[in-house]
């Protein structure tokens, strides 16, 4: 194998290259160790959150990730000096100076992230406006705003649109507000967070999302002085405070790129020991990977896993937490192709997070999608408007092909589909997989990968 880090010459020492094709040789089993850090979906709202405090704010096992990277450019261009601490993954914050941006600004900076978003309440707290340009992110769905503009509006912010995007001010202030989400959003459940914890008076939040990454930053704004306390049935209750300082905290760690190298030991028939998974935050998915076919052995500093025999069709059922992540099902399909019998993926979450199975049919899947899902006997998961399914039929084997990286998680399962394929792959738009991935290439390289970086 030719190494990753030599084909590009220009690239800066310890820095990987562009990576945005590549040529992947199958047929070989990932093996060995790779470390995850803390989660891109807790890390980037945390250091947002960092706007909040009165003092600086430390934020550790931070992962060196495309969508970080865009958060602290974000941050930078509202005035917060940023700057990395002598421990590696940590990054130091100091909101001292922040001041309003620019539509243009934001929206350089901002690429294809959905992030801005989450500045409102604190640019309202602190700045009494805050500017959205127009949205990006992973193309997996419609993924409306209105429910964070609906809870804005409910704390008493005033919503203007125009040609730029957003504009959303504060003249009287935020109060407390009485929300009910009509879907436990994730994004919508930390914009309530994010706002309530300075408004005046008291916030109940019903069918709020509850997954880890949320509990987390429940954890950094109580570090931070909030009153926030968790209610039964998705219920969680804010008091507003005056003030808050800054945080110190170590980022939970990332609970989908652990899964993601589990179902490539299982898809590849490697062994892969995932530094840093913990058994808790992954009860759902194991009970999966293990049904399966997958073994696994939990340690205290990690999970090994890899095949326990033949692998087994499942039905899978994606759902908010504690169900089954979407984030999850795209890797597992891959692996999915080689059991031995038919699979079926009911995606409740996103209408178009299946597009990516194309791709695989190309390599040689059997998986049909089923536009407006299956109706099924033995449904946990109330059957949404938007969910899709997939039939996957196997085992089949997977042979090389030429596909385009449609989004994060997609991308993610192309690489491993082409890993399990015999023959040589090429796979283009490798450089989405850098906004949740730390160091992909240099992972591939160490479990035995064998690929060239061809552009």
């Amino acid at each position: 194998m030719k190494s990753a880090l030599s084909v590009t010459p220009t690239t800066p020492a310890g820095e990987e290259p562009a990576g945005e094709v590549l040529a992947i040789r199958g047929g070989r089993p990932l093996t060995g160790r790779v470390e995850v850090k803390g989660a891109k979906n807790l890390v980037t709202k945390a250091m947002v959150a960092a706007l909040l405090g009165g003092t600086n704010s430390v934020l550790r096992d931070v992962p060196d990730i495309s969508d970080v990277q865009v958060v602290r450019s974000l941050l930078e261009v509202h005035g917060v000096h940023v700057w990395d601490g002598e421990e590696e993954g940590t990054l130091h914050f100091d909101p001292s100076g922040a001041v309003s941006a620019h539509f243009e600004a934001i929206d350089a900076h901002a690429g294809a992230s959905r992030i801005p978003i989450l500045f409102c309440g604190p640019l309202l707290h602190l700045l009494g406006e805050a500017l959205i340009p127009d949205l990006g992110g992973c193309r997996i769905g419609d993924r409306p705003i209105n429910f964070h503009m609906d809870a804005l509006r409910a704390f008493g912010a005033v919503v203007d649109k125009s040609y730029e995007g957003i504009r959303i001010t504060a003249p009287d202030g935020l109060h407390g507000a009485d929300i009910e989400l009509p879907y436990p959003s994730v994004g919508a459940t930390e914009q309530v967070l994010l706002t309530a914890v300075k408004a005046k008076g008291t916030t109940e939040l019903r069918n709020a999302a509850i997954e880890p990454e949320i509990m987390d930053l429940i954890a950094v704004l109580q570090k931070m002085g909030a009153i926030i306390s968790y209610e039964p049935n998705r219920v969680i209750l804010i008091e507003g405070v005056d003030e808050l300082r800054g945080y110190d905290h170590r980022a939970i760690f990332d609970r989908n790129e652990a899964a993601s190298w589990a179902c490539a030991a299982l898809a590849t028939d490697g062994d892969i020991f995932v530094g840093g998974a913990k058994q808790q935050e992954m009860l759902t998915f194991l009970n999966v990977f293990r049904k399966a076919g997958g073994w696994f052995d939990v340690h205290e500093d990690g999970i090994q896993f890899r095949r326990g025999g033949a692998l087994k069709p499942v039905v899978v059922e994606t759902d908010v937490h504690p169900g089954f992540m979407t984030d999850w099902q795209q890797p597992l399909i891959v692996a999915l192709t080689q059991a031995e019998g038919v699979s079926t993926v009911h995606e409740t979450v996103y209408e178009n997070r299946l597009g990516f199975t194309q791709a695989l049919v190309q390599m040689g899947a059997d998986i049909v999608v089923h536009p407006h899902g299956i109706d099924a006997p033995h449904r946990r998961v109330p059957r949404r408007e938007l969910e899709q399914a997939a039939v996957i039929s196997g085992p089949t084997p997977l042979h090389g092909a030429d596909v385009v990286v449609p989004d994060l998680r997609g991308g993610y399962s192309y690489v491993i589909a082409a890993l399990a394929a015999e023959g040589e792959s090429v796979v283009r738009n490798v450089g989405i997989i850098r906004r949740g991935y730390e160091k992909f290439l240099t992972k591939l390289e160490t479990l035995g990968a064998d690929f060239d970086v061809i552009g």
